[in-house]
């Protein structure tokens, strides 16, 4: 149309060949008038699009001390491919990015003042962000300190902080323990109040007190919350005096290890370093029992875990979980006519290593929120009794236990506030002691164990980043104490269940990175080979597993939403799976042993609490079972 005799013409196909053929000239070299030199990689690019793009080039660019003719920009901080990613997009306007690329990205784009880019990349962490990586997503989004990223985390870790709660991310994280005496018919404030309390008296602690937070951290510390409402220092031995006991769990509690770190090794946020006030802020808390909290926080710019008691009473132990006072309030609460349950583990553990040795249980390390535990307890069938024996060396969880020639081992694992774990240990019951055994070759976390013939067998698990399964298979001879590497698996693994039934051995389950597994492993030793068999009804990870009758009986587990209290049975004979009556409760990373002729399952994490208690299977019956008077 030619209104009041202008031409006027609109090519739609203009735009879209005018830009893919400057971004052809670009990837030549052709025209280019500006040079990004980014970690020893050069990438050409014109001028007047970049300065289009990004503000901070344009900047750059538009200064006086910008020289003619070709400009060198240099970057030593960015990622080249995010770099290209960005280039590609200031030219053709499409964002395109692998997800495992997704956070350098967002930081070259940062960097480069490319708001909507930021913006974009955060939306897609966000919509990606589940229980295990909302603690890394939180500690990316401080790094970069990104206000709108950051809230929306918080927002996302206040509604399911008991489940983030459970994940190895959080279990990193360093952790202030406080003990807070209750004057009679006193009780804490709600948690928005009791948390404001808390947070300045660990500024006045810092600041005033001039007493560093990592030594806070180091021990208990046993505060005093006076009726007109403040929270107070409180030496142990002046409020309680001849209290022994007391004294003893504060002054003998084992320190934890590594616990002097940077505070910008720990949140990971600039403000730490960087501000000249430190971020303190309240982050989320649950109130996991009576007078018993648990808190997510940003002190002095470290992101950390605070755990608080309250107590009224000297006769309430410290030391008690969530699970083991609410165990002990059920047990004072039944009738002397009802069926009494089977007796509690003195402490919650999850990730726990757990087997059956001359007619007992025993039930070694494991997490329960608070920390990584190195104590190891025994249970006796006949006296329905948990007893303490000798403590491991080393704090582990998430890491499982076999026996092999009378004798007990555990490998690998977390401590839960370093790397994932090498070393090794063997415990002789005879003379009730731990010893070293030689390192693995390779650190992993989240390794299936088990015995098979002479030899004992570590399999898959978590890579040092915690992200993805490993294939790798290695086997320990007992007498010469070499490692051997095996056939790797056909699938990476992690949180598999792993045990051996008369000469293979199978693995079970597990995850790839996140994504929860039903396929099932077999592996020859004569052969070296691994072969897939029949798979799971349910995909699971965390699961426990144990041999009765030449069968194999898989326990809970996690399947990617929740914890499970659905149990299956295989039978190798017909290559098949079964599904049996679930457990009385749901529990994930429990730890699962044959003694006799029933399946013990203890400890665990049941989606909201860790868990001390236990409960039997009776193939016989078919009936899982947690009173002692029906075992």
């Amino acid at each position: 149309m030619i209104p009041n005799g202008y031409l006027i013409f609109e090519d739609k196909t203009f735009l879209d060949s005018t830009v893919a053929k400057m971004n052809a000239l670009r990837k030549s070299g052709q025209f280019c008038d500006v040079r990004l030199q980014v970690c020893g990689h050069e990438l050409m690019a014109h001028r007047a699009v970049l300065a289009c793009c990004s503000p901070y080039l344009f900047e750059i660019f538009n200064s006086d001390a910008e020289p003619r003719g070709v400009s060198h920009v240099r970057f030593e901080d960015l990622d080249p491919a995010a770099v290209e990613v960005l280039l590609n997009y200031a030219y053709t306007a499409q964002l395109k990015a692998d997800k495992e690329l997704v956070k350098e990205v967002y930081s070259a784009a940062r960097r480069l003042k490319m708001e909507r880019v930021k913006q974009i990349c955060g939306d897609y962490l966000l919509a990606r962000m589940d229980y295990q990586s909302a603690i890394s997503y939180r500690h990316f989004a401080s790094d970069m300190a990104d206000g709108r990223l950051l809230g929306k985390i918080d927002g996302f870790i206040q509604d399911n902080l008991l489940e983030v709660s459970e994940q190895e991310d959080f279990l990193k994280l360093p952790r202030l323990k406080l003990e807070v005496m209750l004057e009679e018919n006193l009780s804490l404030p709600s948690n928005g109040k009791l948390y404001s309390k808390v947070m300045a008296w660990v500024q006045r602690s810092i600041w005033e007190n001039g007493e560093p937070l990592e030594r806070l951290m180091e021990e208990v510390q046993t505060l005093y919350y006076s009726a007109d409402h403040k929270l107070l220092d409180c030496p142990v031995a002046e409020v309680w005096g001849a209290q022994e006991d007391h004294i003893q769990f504060v002054q003998k509690k084992v320190p934890r290890e590594n616990v002097h770190r940077q505070p910008s090794s720990s949140s990971g946020s600039p403000g730490a370093a960087q501000a000249c006030k430190p971020e303190w802020k309240y982050i989320a808390s649950e109130k996991t029992s009576n007078n018993t909290y648990l808190c997510l926080a940003v002190l002095n710019g470290v992101l950390c875990v605070i755990f608080l008691h309250g107590r009224s009473s000297p006769q309430t132990s410290p030391s008690a979980t969530p699970c083991l006072l609410k165990s002990l309030s059920l047990e004072g609460s039944l009738d002397a006519g009802e069926d009494k349950p089977l007796a509690p583990m003195q402490y919650a553990r999850s990730g726990l290593g757990a087997a059956a040795l001359d007619g007992k249980l025993i039930a070694a390390g494991g997490y329960n929120r608070e920390e990584c535990l190195r104590t190891v307890e025994r249970y006796d069938p006949e006296a329905d009794r948990w007893t303490f024996i000798a403590p491991m060396c080393t704090p582990r969880a998430r890491f499982q236990m076999a026996v092999l020639m009378g004798q007990l081992y555990v490998m690998g694992g977390s401590n839960g506030h370093s790397d994932e774990l090498s070393c090794g240990e063997t415990y002789d019951p005879d003379t009730d002691e731990w010893t070293q055994v030689p390192e693995l070759r390779t650190n992993r976390c989240n390794a299936g164990v088990c015995s098979l013939g002479n030899s004992l067998y570590v399999v898959g698990g978590s890579d040092p980043c915690g992200q993805k399964g490993l294939k790798n298979c290695d086997s320990f001879d007992p007498v010469s104490r070499v490692w051997t590497n095996c056939a790797p698996l056909n699938i990476r693994r992690h949180q598999a269940a792993v045990c051996g039934l008369e000469r293979f051995m199978y693995v079970i389950g597990g995850a790839e990175s996140w994504n929860c597994l039903n396929s099932v492993e077999r592996y020859d030793p004569e052969n070296n080979t691994w072969t897939l068999v029949a798979p799971m009804n349910v995909a699971r990870r965390g699961a426990g597993v144990g041999v009765y009758e030449g069968k194999l009986f898989v326990v809970g587990g996690f399947d990617g939403s929740r914890a499970l209290s659905c149990v299956e049975v295989y039978d190798p004979a017909r290559n098949e799976w079964k599904m049996l009556g679930g457990m009385t409760s749901a529990r994930s990373n429990s730890g699962v042993a044959v003694m006799g002729n029933v399946i013990y399952a203890m400890g665990g994490f049941d989606g909201n609490d860790f868990l001390n208690t236990m409960e039997v299977y009776h193939p016989e019956t078919g009936e899982w079972l947690s009173c002692a008077a029906e075992a």
